[in-house]
């Protein structure tokens, strides 16, 4: 009598983004846009201090005035979309408060308005 064998596993049929380290996922969603580095430059985290200094530490939509930059965010006003110029422009960068007016409030504004016709046209 032969031995029995076990049936083919269907795990490995699993798309390959699940279960992802979150190092890993953020490698590869930097890699899929090239821009997505500027953000990890010696360059950028001068602008992001100089934009901070500019707006006085001041959130730009609710007037929040935060010390601790961890809990601030440099926001495009309007999203570059990978053009440098408009990445790297003073005049489209504003002071975020991270939570809630960049983490929702703002990115409820580019979601409706990019359904919209909007800011993603």
């Amino acid at each position: 009598m032969g031995r029995l064998s076990s049936p083919p596993s269907r795990l490995n049929a699993a798309p390959y983004r699940v279960g992802l380290p979150p190092r890993e996922a953020s490698a590869e969603r930097r890699d899929a846009a090239p821009w997505r580095r500027w953000y990890d430059t010696v360059r950028w985290k001068i602008t992001r201090k100089r934009i901070f200094l500019r707006d006085h530490f001041t959130c730009q939509m609710c007037g929040h005035i935060e010390g601790d930059t961890s809990l601030l965010v440099c926001d495009h006003v309007k999203p570059h979309r990978g053009l440098a110029a408009l990445f790297w422009d003073d005049a489209n960068l504003q002071t975020l408060c991270k939570s809630p007016c960049h983490d929702k409030h703002k990115q409820a504004l580019e979601q409706a308005s990019r359904f919209q016709g909007g800011v993603w046209d």
